[in-house]
């Protein structure tokens, strides 16, 4: 048994439980292990029957791809070395820690923290990660920024295996623009379908629609400049159109666009500026012109990003991007974590650049919505605080139609996964080429 590779995006997982006691019997499908990834939960079946003989991993501990989370055997009297079959079977991925200015920060106790409070400088930013000689002498050799690294190490000490995790992430960008590459996920055949995450985060908050049709589309998800492994010029704003720009130097035939918020308005000028790039459209919790709301909360975003940890940015950004049912509800906390992950892969000054974009960008483009021509669903959230004019912005695109999910607020992709990967999959479905 060892963790699974659910999503694209996907680099490690959380053990959640083991309903199964060891050295119970196992029939073939039943549910062994439950795992948390990427903002959700899966439910594991076993591809054997037998017993369950040994658990590697303990509930709670979070472990790469690929690693080796318990053994299964035919019997419970037949002959089984733990230490050796954990030398033969344990494959985990190399997957280095988030990527940017802050690491994500677990739970400490109060003498830790106290400690890691005390690293900080005078004004506010955590103190720099100790780096390991032979990983900064590697990073040296290969022209890798060694900050950028994020570290696995005690005290977040960047280590050589995570320069070479770091690395190999880097092989899989590609160039947009003179001297800019983007991180790219790819994975499945058929149509292809292209992700555009919003503003602060990466693909994984598409995580479950990237799961869901990677089976039956050639799955396109981008981290934009800044995010992630993707390049960060030191530019003052990283405008919108650059952005639709970035997207269809990606793309290699026309495309189903999904976009979310910021995202959503990346999808909406790639389709005004590269038409015949686009085969529907997909506008979740989109906007034309930010609310004085949105631009209270973006500024609160950036200001955060700056002076406190990404686990601080998280809570802050709860409330305004769910519901209060969700809020209220076990998956909050689950997504929480999930959250602070993303966001630990958005420094501050991506941010800043971004947030100049979308203000620049706000209320340019509300007259040229009419012009829109390809097939186009606008997915709302009943509760959502940013982005509350979706239905608006529906009514102005030719035959547009318009999804309200009740009671659902702005990441709606994460709130209801589910109801927007059916959605998504009907309008596209509906368009699919002859």
């Amino acid at each position: 048994i060892a963790m699974p590779k659910l999503g694209m995006s996907m680099r490690e997982g959380t053990v959640l439980s083991w309903p199964v006691a060891l050295g119970a019997p196992i029939a073939k499908g039943q549910v062994v292990i439950v795992i948390e990834s990427e903002k959700a939960e899966a439910e594991v079946e076993s591809t054997h029957s037998g017993v369950l003989r040994h658990v590697y991993v303990a509930v709670g501990e979070t472990v790469p791809c690929g690693t080796l989370l318990g053994a299964i055997t035919d019997s419970a009297d037949e002959a089984f070395d733990p230490d050796a079959f954990h030398r033969e079977n344990d494959r985990p991925e190399k997957s280095a820690p988030a990527i940017g200015a802050r690491a994500v920060e677990r739970p400490a106790s109060a003498p830790a923290a106290a400690a890691r409070a005390g690293e900080r400088s005078a004004a506010g930013a955590p103190a720099r990660a100790p780096v390991a000689p032979a990983a900064r002498a590697l990073a040296r050799s290969l022209g890798i920024d060694v900050a950028q690294v994020g570290g696995s190490g005690p005290g977040g000490r960047v280590t050589k295996e995570d320069v070479e995790a770091f690395a190999a992430r880097r092989e899989r960008l590609v160039e947009v623009a003179p001297g800019v590459r983007l991180e790219v996920l790819r994975e499945g055949r058929g149509e292809s379908i292209l992700f555009l995450p919003g503003f602060g985060t990466d693909v994984s908050s598409f995580a479950m629609q990237t799961r869901a049709f990677v089976a039956t589309h050639r799955v396109i998800a981008v981290n934009p400049r800044g995010v992630g492994l993707s390049d960060a010029p030191a530019e003052d704003c990283y405008a919108v159109a650059t952005a639709a720009a970035d997207a269809a130097a990606v793309l290699t035939e026309p495309a189903h666009v999904v976009g979310a918020s910021l995202g959503a308005a990346t999808a909406i000028e790639l389709a005004l500026r590269f038409p015949e790039r686009v085969r529907t459209l997909t506008l979740i919790t989109p906007f034309v012109e930010a609310t004085a709301r949105l631009r209270a909360v973006l500024d609160a975003w950036c200001g955060v990003a700056a002076e406190a940890s990404a686990e601080a940015l998280a809570r802050m950004l709860l409330p305004w991007l769910f519901s209060e049912s969700f809020l209220a509800s076990p998956a909050a906390e689950r997504t929480r974590r999930g959250l602070t992950t993303a966001c630990a892969n958005v420094p501050a000054a991506t941010l800043a650049r971004a947030a100049a974009g979308l203000t620049a960008w706000s209320g340019s483009r509300a007259a040229a919505l009419a012009l829109l021509g390809c097939p186009t669903l606008v997915v709302a959230g009943g509760a959502d605080l940013l982005t509350p004019d979706a239905g608006g912005i529906a009514h102005q695109i030719r035959d547009a139609k318009l999804m309200v999910i009740p009671d659902a607020g702005h990441a709606v992709a994460i709130e209801a996964a589910e109801d927007v990967t059916a959605a998504v999959r009907a309008h596209i479905g509906a368009h699919r080429s002859r």
